[in-house]
């Protein structure tokens, strides 16, 4: 009871703080994918290799520390597709109006890469534990395998809760692939062979005799408990995503568009045309006026200068012009002007 009161709480841990981990590499992997290729290059060669060593060891350390490769193993190899680097053939969201049998053969060709990845990683792990007296990292690497494979396929037929507002922007076109429904017939199946399994290996920890094997029974019952609840989790109503929101870089508000304003009507008028020609109403009478007091002030001028008075009369003259000018205006102001 000891060994599955520590393992628990270990394998929860893990769990989510592997998962928001990973959410958050992916989440930076456009600005620094070199940098993040090399380091889950990196991870994933460390992890088989302690995968390798620590099988090797039939201790409460050494059952940590294969569980903890084997989850790291599996993480760097998530990371891959998270990340766009390794998914498929034909990398694109599912064409409109696909079902049966070609939406499967575009759904594999999205993902076929990855899947192979996996199965490669599988062998690996295999051949480096094959023969080895701590199987744990064996045993906790196909639990992955076949636990994400039921959750795929089981999102591929379609569940109620999708839970697929975490998924990156870099593999969003793998959404076009999952189907909501209320529930599908493999589901019961998956999610009974899981809780099944879950408290078959809680019965085996229980009764184990020695620390070890209570240990790696705790371990693995934990996991596959885990992975149980994940399938619930996509028929029940309940946000797991917010477990993961830490994780998840928002995305930047866009600004609200500025609305520019309205132009205001502005009347123009085409040269040449006929309205350019006459002048508009309200201005006519003001020019008529003006055009007739300098028809009568040249007229006087040139009367003035035929009779010899030239310099006496101009100045009279422009008062005049002045004065009818104004009693003109105020006219063409009250509308008499004619």
């Amino acid at each position: 009871m000891d060994a599955i009161a520590i393992a628990v709480p270990y394998v929860l841990f893990v769990w989510w703080f592997s998962t928001g981990s990973v959410l958050l590499l992916v989440g930076v992997s456009g600005r620094h994918g070199a940098l993040l290729k090399a380091g889950a290059g990196l991870l994933f060669a460390m992890s088989l290799i302690g995968v390798a060593a620590s099988s090797q060891v039939t201790t409460s350390a050494g059952a940590y520390c294969v569980f903890t490769c084997a989850i790291l193993l599996w993480g760097a190899v998530e990371i891959s597709l998270l990340a766009g680097w390794v998914t498929g053939p034909r990398p694109k969201p599912c064409p409109p109006g696909c079902a049966g049998a070609d939406r499967l053969w575009y759904a594999l060709q999205a993902i076929a890469y990855h899947e192979f990845a996996l199965i490669v990683t599988g062998a690996l792990v295999f051949a480096v534990t094959v023969g080895a007296p701590n199987q744990l990292g064996w045993w906790t690497f196909a639990a992955l395998l076949i636990l994400r494979q039921s959750a795929k396929i089981n999102l591929f037929l379609g569940v109620r809760t999708l839970n697929d507002e975490l998924l990156p922007a870099q593999v969003a076109f793998l959404k076009s692939y999952f189907a909501r429904k209320p529930m599908n017939g493999l589901f019961p199946f998956s999610v009974t062979l899981a809780t099944a399994s879950a408290a078959f290996l809680a019965v085996a920890a229980t009764d184990a005799n020695a620390a070890f094997e209570a240990l790696s029974y705790s371990l693995l019952a934990a996991l596959v408990a885990l992975g149980a609840l994940e399938h619930w989790f996509m028929v029940l109503p309940v946000p797991v995503v917010d477990l993961w929101r830490w994780s998840v870089r928002t995305p930047p508000k866009h600004a609200a568009p500025v609305v520019e304003p309205s132009a205001k009507p502005v009347l123009s008028i085409i040269p040449g045309s006929a309205a350019a020609s006459r002048p508009l109403a309200t201005e006519r009478p003001a020019m008529l006026a003006r055009q007739r007091l300098e028809e009568q002030f040249r007229k006087a001028y040139r009367e003035s200068q035929a009779a010899g008075g030239g310099a006496q009369l101009v100045p009279d003259m422009a008062a005049v012009a002045t004065q009818t000018t104004i009693i003109e205006i105020n006219r063409t102001t009250d509308g008499r002007a004619s």
